[in-house]
């Protein structure tokens, strides 16, 4: 498979896309004055501790406070013992009380960006992410990364930093050090104590609420996560970051230094690859596939449901069963696509075609799995429910690229849907009943948006009784081309040089 990185700057936002075999599998955007929050450590005030929650609100200098639960606070729980037992001692679970007091400084991690009306999630289990590993300088651990699947290289990285560790911190091997040598863990090591180092004087230094350390813009966070010798160029519009990119990718890893090109004379260098529609597309309701079918992909806050269909497809074979599981293999894996493409986390529901045979449910279920693995965002597929379900759950760090891109319509809050253009005649025919029991006018006018009035004149010229009960009354209707679709507005016409005003700009129902 070949990848590429094709990374756009202008003064307002950086884009970052990530190409398999020339189609886009990951879009980063980050827009100037909301940089990414997530890896963030802050110097904060506890403002309220919560008992009944477990939880405690942090200031750290956010419009929103910080959500920090009792689980992601860093305490020694040899404190805490489970009725004073010694003999296999069971940790009593220790109250938020116990752990943070209002008033108190507290150094916190940012985990999770703020989402609609909640604030970020806070950790004060820090975490200091380097090219070949993470640092852990608050627990005691080693651990390795679950991509590298050869147990005999897992054993030889633990052994690694197992002689590189000092006591009281713990480490995460990523998996790009795989064939990595403890020189560059020990040089990659060296650079992450030192930082920890910087961040611990400066907290003691400033007040709170203050940012003490920020995780480094998208660009060179692409360079230390995404610029692997798995990808064959990195492609860059600006010439200043394409010399710091160098530089970056030189120390990192030297044979990454001659893939990064430069390509500052395209004017737009997305549309010149046609990655722009790319964007549009990871912001569509329906996707198409290649082999006819299509998935429809509804968001809302608590979970994502996907639905697959076989639209266009009517198999290879005369085999009904093949024909839906092969339309479900497929549909696995651009839904696969699309999770990493729009960065969709949290619960997710898929409905699949009904299979009947077990064996057919599994191939599918495989399927997506082995397309996950490709997703560097973690992700857990449970299995399928009675119903024929498919639940899997992906974390959550961001929001997606829709909250990024878009906002809720202004006109059916988000909903999707607006009023039929029937269901407003309807609403008017209501309000006209009214005044014609309570006034004794003899016009009134209706005004609407444009193509409800002509749908609505069209269904009358057939119709004319519908919105007419009373006879000796006249009915005006007159189209606004500022209204909305679902608004309408109906008065009785009080004087004779209104109703000539009238008969110039409105249709006539007798």
């Amino acid at each position: 498979m070949e990848k590429e990185i094709i990374v756009d700057i202008n003064p307002y936002q950086t884009r970052v896309i990530l190409t398999e075999d020339g189609a886009a599998s990951e879009v980063l955007i980050e827009r100037r004055g909301r940089e990414r929050l997530v890896g963030n450590i802050y110097k904060g005030k506890v403002q309220n501790v919560l008992p009944g929650m477990q939880a405690a609100f942090v200031d750290i200098g956010l419009d929103r406070n910080a959500f920090l639960y009792a689980g992601d606070i860093q305490i020694d729980k040899s404190d805490f013992v489970f009725n004073g037992e010694n003999s296999e001692m069971r940790l009593a679970q220790p109250n938020i009380k116990d752990m943070v007091r209002t008033g108190q400084d507290i150094l916190v991690q940012v985990v999770k960006e703020p989402v609609g009306t909640k604030g970020a999630r806070v950790t004060t289990h820090i975490t200091l992410p380097g090219r070949t590993l993470v640092l852990m300088p608050t627990v005691d651990y080693i651990g390795v990364s679950r991509r590298i699947e050869d147990e005999g290289e897992r054993v030889r990285l633990k052994a690694e930093l197992a002689a590189l560790k000092a006591d009281g911190i713990g480490m995460i091997v990523r998996t790009a050090a795989a064939g990595k040598t403890a020189a560059e863990f020990k040089a990659d090591l060296d650079f992450l104590m030192r930082l920890w180092d910087r961040i611990q004087q400066k907290s003691k230094l400033l007040t709170a609420p203050r940012l003490i350390h920020g995780e480094e813009p998208l660009v060179f966070r692409t360079i230390r996560d995404m610029f692997t010798p798995e990808v064959s160029r990195l492609v860059i519009n600006d010439k200043e970051f394409f010399e710091k990119v160098q530089l970056v990718a030189g120390i990192l890893s030297p044979c990454l230094r001659d893939r990064v090109v430069l390509c500052e004379e395209v004017p737009d260098m997305f549309d010149q690859l046609g990655l722009e529609s790319a964007i549009d597309k990871a912001l569509s309701h329906k996707v198409w596939m290649k082999n006819g079918g299509y998935i429809i992909i509804d968001q809302t806050e608590a979970l994502t449901t996907i639905d697959v269909n076989t639209g266009k497809y009517v198999g290879s074979n005369d085999n009904l069963q093949e024909t839906i599981t092969q339309t479900n293999c497929e549909a696995a894996r651009e839904i696969a696509r699309q999770l990493r493409l729009r960065d969709i986390s949290g619960i997710i529901i898929i409905d699949f075609i009904d299979m009947d045979e077990i064996a057919d449910k599994e191939r599918v279920l495989e399927t997506l799995r082995d397309e996950l693995k490709k997703d560097r965002t973690k992700s857990n597929v449970l299995g399928i429910t009675q119903l024929g379900l498919v639940e899997m759950t992906r974390k959550k760090t961001r929001q997606c690229i829709s909250n990024t891109l878009q906002m809720p319509c202004p006109y059916c809050g988000g909903t999707g849907k607006i009023l039929s253009r029937e269901s407003v005649m309807l609403k008017v025919r209501r309000l006209l009943r009214c005044y014609f029991s309570q006034e004794d006018y003899e016009n009134y006018l209706v005004r609407l948006q444009p193509d409800v009035a002509n749908a609505i004149i069209n269904i009358l010229n057939e119709t004319p009784d519908m919105l007419i009960a009373n006879e000796g009354k006249t009915i005006w209707i007159e189209a606004v081309s500022d209204m909305h679709m679902q608004d309408y507005e109906v008065k009785p016409i009080t004087s004779e040089p209104e109703l000539q005003r009238v008969r110039e700009i409105a249709k006539m129902y007798c």
